[in-house]
């Protein structure tokens, strides 16, 4: 009987004790939007972004990595299935968008490149007092002294406080001040992956085809949640989310979800 209740009271000291190693995730839907919250200071060091070598599912990527959150990241090329974002993992440049040669081939992307290539980015920094802490900021800001880039992931654009349309070539305008070019639907109504910071805590917004919106609108939205700073990662198609065996979202079409380059993974 005795060998019986110690067995049970490990148990449960086990149980809570995975319990309390379960960084903390807090996710709401509302109105056709997921609103995911990272808290605290823990899951800062289990922020992971990640490139996969051939495009693969949202769904794929979280079991392969048998991760508790999975969230679509930085755009890529399905042509030619390479980046056209920086991507960091463990350190390490996965991903370099100059090693892309029809970004490179391409005219109008050669003559904006340096714009593209700064394009902004989100990164989990490590500082010499083992402090974790997250940056939203153009690709080629420095770090503090004494400060690594742990993991990251570029995007753009940067859509909170300001909204970087023109300057991280998104649009383009004739010297009229007309638009003559848009990537990515910026400016139309669609699905979105966006990732912000309020304070200390890292906010993630996946904006479903039930709720569309263009850029503009996301820029107010964001406002209206009080976020300090926000940007997008990829969105549209290739929207998609994958926590636990709670919530998943996948693009429109047959269901299975666009395959994609590159992932945000919380283990």
């Amino acid at each position: 009987m005795k060998k019986i209740l110690v067995l049970m009271v490990s148990l449960i000291i086990f149980s809570s004790a995975v319990k309390a190693g379960v960084p903390p995730i807090d996710v709401t839907y509302n109105d056709g939007i997921y609103h995911i919250v990272l808290k605290g200071d823990k899951i800062k060091r289990h922020v992971k972004f990640i490139s996969s070598e051939s495009l693969i599912t949202a769904k794929e990527a979280h079991n392969r990595a048998k991760a508790k959150l999975t969230v679509n990241a930085g755009y890529f090329d399905p042509e030619n299935q390479k980046s056209i974002s920086y991507i960091v993992s463990d350190r390490n440049t996965a991903d370099d968008p100059l090693l892309n040669e029809n970004l490179l081939r391409n005219p109008y992307l050669m003559r904006n490149l340096d714009k593209i290539i700064n394009r902004t980015e989100f990164r989990v920094v490590e500082c010499d007092n083992r402090k974790y802490h997250y940056e939203i900021v153009p690709h080629k800001s420095s770090v503090d002294f004494g400060c690594n880039i742990i993991t990251s992931a570029q995007g753009g654009p940067l859509v909170y406080p300001q909204l970087r349309l023109e300057e991280e070539v998104f649009i383009t305008k004739n010297k009229e001040g007309e638009i003559i070019r848009e990537s990515c639907s910026v400016l139309h109504k669609t699905a979105r992956t966006i990732i912000g910071l309020k304070g200390d805590d890292a906010h993630i917004l996946i904006i479903t085809d039930k709720h569309p919106m263009d850029m503009y609108e996301v820029h107010d939205y964001v406002k209206s949640l009080g976020w300090d700073r926000a940007m997008a990662f990829d969105g549209g198609s290739s929207t998609s989310m994958n926590y636990l065996d709670k919530y998943s979202v996948t693009s429109v079409g047959d269901g299975a979800g666009r395959s994609l380059k590159s992932f945000l993974i919380i283990n």
